[in-house]
């Protein structure tokens, strides 16, 4: 399949009177054509930030090395200007909060147009006109009356999907959603993610999801990138990484969240502690304090990315090949403190 995004060996610090905080260290990974890949990782893990330096959004001060190519052309190093042609053209971005993208002070139907026009030289009638189709696809009710609504009059899940609309305007090869459905709930969050899924089918885009939902990740992209501590911890096809998961970590995630597909009433298995600080990471596997399978070596030595059952399937654990067969309960659960599902 034709590479549509690659990065290779990103890395992104932000100077600080402390020190650098190396928020993304040596990240690596490709987007094909049309494919779906999920990243996922607790907050503070890098996921954003890698998504922006994509974008060319990331602050002047940050120091970032590495490539990101889009179509085989490197981003890195391009000026505003010229990343300004490639944002909502070639790469669009949904950002987590609809009312920090749109202004309140315009009509959601002007910010659609002005979308359109910003990269295509037509008549303010044809750009509004191309708002109403938008506001059609992604599933807004009466789209030629709330054409002329203002954001505020609007649900939160409403806006969301007006920022959708923006996104897909001018039918770009790829749309990045950073966490599109947080704070949104569950019928809500269905409802976004539908008309994410008709953006993609409208436009052919390759997507990008960012978010903490394994759920989201599950139902809605074919590969999932799992980040820890500004790097890939675990990368592979979704059932790898939901039925073969072969980082403790990646276990602690799929065990810390209730599951409906189990009988009886499964305990949840929390991972104890939290993120190291970016600022001055220790020497070994950032992991280590949070993992009951450490080990000296892991102490030691950072375990990079390495196959596990197949070429494709990559984990950064030392021990990988022992967690075959392993479950999140048996990994992290202390007699004295499991959680019960609440009756």
């Amino acid at each position: 399949m034709t590479v549509l995004l690659e990065v290779d060996n990103l890395t992104v610090g932000f100077p600080t009177e402390d020190g650098v905080v190396q928020a993304v260290r040596g990240v690596s990974y490709q987007v094909n054509r049309g494919d779906s890949v999920g990243i996922v990782g607790e907050s503070g893990s890098g996921k954003s930030v890698t998504s922006m330096a994509v974008m060319g959004l990331l602050p002047r001060s940050a120091q970032i090395t590495g490539s990101i190519k889009l179509m085989g052309e490197e981003l890195l190093g391009r000026s505003d200007n010229a990343m300004s042609e490639i944002r909502g053209k070639k790469v669009a971005m949904i950002f987590q909060d609809p009312l920090t993208s749109l202004n309140p002070v315009y009509t959601v139907g002007y910010q659609i147009a002005e979308a359109v026009r910003a990269h295509h030289d037509v008549p303010k009638s044809k750009a509004m006109k191309r708002a109403v189709e938008l506001l059609e696809v992604v599933g807004i009710p009466n789209p030629a009356l709330r054409v002329d609504s203002y954001p505020h009059e609007m649900s939160g899940g409403m806006r969301q999907r007006i920022v959708i609309a923006i996104a897909m305007a001018n039918n770009p090869d790829l749309i990045i959603a950073d966490e599109p459905t947080t704070a949104l709930d569950v019928t809500v969050q269905a409802q976004v993610l539908e008309a994410l899924e008709a953006a993609r089918k409208e436009t052919g885009a390759a997507l990008v999801l960012i978010t903490h939902d394994l759920g989201v990740i599950a139902g809605h992209t074919e590969r999932v990138n799992v980040m820890y501590a500004g790097k890939l911890v675990e990368t592979g096809t979704v059932d790898d990484i939901f039925y073969n998961p072969r980082m403790p970590y990646t276990l602690g995630l799929l065990g810390s969240l209730p599951r409906i597909d189990e009988s009886g009433r499964p305990r949840l298995t929390p991972i104890t502690g939290s993120p190291p600080s970016l600022l001055n990471l220790p020497s070994g596997c950032p992991f280590m304090p949070r993992c009951p399978k450490a080990r000296d070596r892991c102490e030691q030595i950072e375990p990079e990315l390495t196959p596990t059952i197949n070429q494709r399937h990559l984990a950064a654990c030392h021990f990988h090949a022992e967690l075959a067969s392993a479950t999140a309960e048996e990994i992290f659960t202390d007699p004295g403190t499991d959680l019960e599902v609440p009756q």
